[in-house]
């Protein structure tokens, strides 16, 4: 388990992580103390991926296409 900072941490990398989370939760074979704090570390990253992938959505969602689908600018963002 890494101690990176999860906010600063890139989509994929995130996802790594968390699925080495998973697999060693999956396992069983971690004491409890340590299961507990794989678990709060895979909370965190799990929310940081949702938040990224949310922002994504967000930005493909104010895509806006002409008449022939091709991109031609964006939506402004409220509060970006």
């Amino acid at each position: 388990m890494a101690d990176t900072d999860v906010s600063g941490m890139s989509f994929e990398a995130a996802m790594a992580e968390l699925e080495q989370v998973v697999t060693q939760l999956e396992r069983g074979d971690v004491a409890l103390d340590d299961s507990i704090a794989l678990y709060e570390r895979g909370a965190a990253l799990k929310k940081h991926c949702e938040d990224k992938l949310k922002a994504a959505e967000e930005k493909v969602a104010a895509i806006t296409l002409n008449a022939d689908g091709q991109p031609t600018g964006h939506k402004p963002l409220d509060g970006v």
